[in-house]
């Protein structure tokens, strides 16, 4: 196939676009082995949009769209962790995940009043996400995978402390609030700051308010004692990355080794691309 096609999948024209999706449907295997060698290989948009072509032309492979986001190093927390869903669920409608998103962030605007700090806020995110709509950590069965998956989460209303914090970063981000993901051993929190003070959001506890002082006071009971930096905020890279991590342990609980093995691989991918990225 003419390797000049590949500098014409990332143009934005609607006519260009519908023209290269008519002549690679009509090559069959052909444009796809084009498109998977540029979604593995290609480097940034190119690699996107071949993917993009591959789920359009029902060539799709959902692990394969996930390793070409790694790679690309152009991370976005929603659409990471629906990708990274629709490696064990294909047919996942992230139109749906969306609306439910919206609509916690919706229920939120209408209980807000201006002028309110961020802190005041986020009281009011707690009041929606934990006791209006019941989200709650599963302390039952904490290593069920589908408490990693965001799609899951949504239906289910229960998750780990990754995943409920990824909820509760997503509805505050249509809120334009500013808060961070915090990873520290064994749990996850979300940092804010209000009036230029500090303070911690446990999702996992029922959006629980911690000082700073309390939460190394909770990291030293636990037998961790922070450096400067631990709570710093978490790159995207790293929650995701976690989360890999945490599915690998998990799978591995149930039994399910070939499921743990491609999260494995995919940490493999998430080093490598950072490795990449430092040279």
């Amino acid at each position: 196939m003419d390797p000049a096609l590949a500098h014409l999948l990332d143009d934005p024209s609607p006519a260009v676009r519908a023209a290269l999706l008519t002549y690679l449907s009509g090559q069959g295997a052909e444009s796809e082995k084009f498109l998977r060698e540029l979604a593995r290989e290609g480097t940034g948009a190119v690699a996107l949009a071949a993917a993009q072509y591959l789920k359009e032309l029902h060539f799709s492979d959902p692990a394969e769209e996930f390793r070409v986001f790694i790679r690309s190093l152009n991370y976005e927390l929603e659409t990471g962790m629906l990708l990274l869903a629709r490696t064990v669920a294909p047919n996942l409608d992230a139109g749906t995940c969306h609306a439910a998103l919206d609509a916690l962030a919706a229920r939120c605007r209408e209980l807000i009043t201006e002028p309110s700090s961020t802190r005041d806020k986020c009281r009011i995110i707690n009041r929606v996400i934990f006791h209006e709509w019941g989200f709650r950590g599963d302390v039952e069965h904490y290593t069920d995978p589908r408490n990693s998956f965001l799609d899951q989460v949504l239906v289910r209303r229960k998750g780990i402390p990754l995943s409920l914090t990824v909820v509760y970063l997503l509805v505050a981000d249509r809120l334009g609030l500013i808060l961070h993901p915090i990873a520290l051993p064994g749990f996850f929190l979300v940092a804010g700051e209000s009036d230029g003070v500090p303070f911690f959001i446990d999702p996992f506890e029922q959006g629980t308010l911690r000082s700073e002082t309390e939460v190394i006071n909770l990291l030293r009971a636990r037998q961790f004692f922070p450096q400067a930096g631990d709570l710093s905020p978490s790159p995207v890279r790293e929650v995701l990355a976690r989360c890999c991590r945490n599915l690998v342990n998990h799978f591995r609980e149930s039994g399910e080794a070939d499921k743990a093995k491609l999260f494995a691989g995919f940490i493999e991918e998430f080093e490598l691309a950072y490795a990449r990225n430092q040279i």
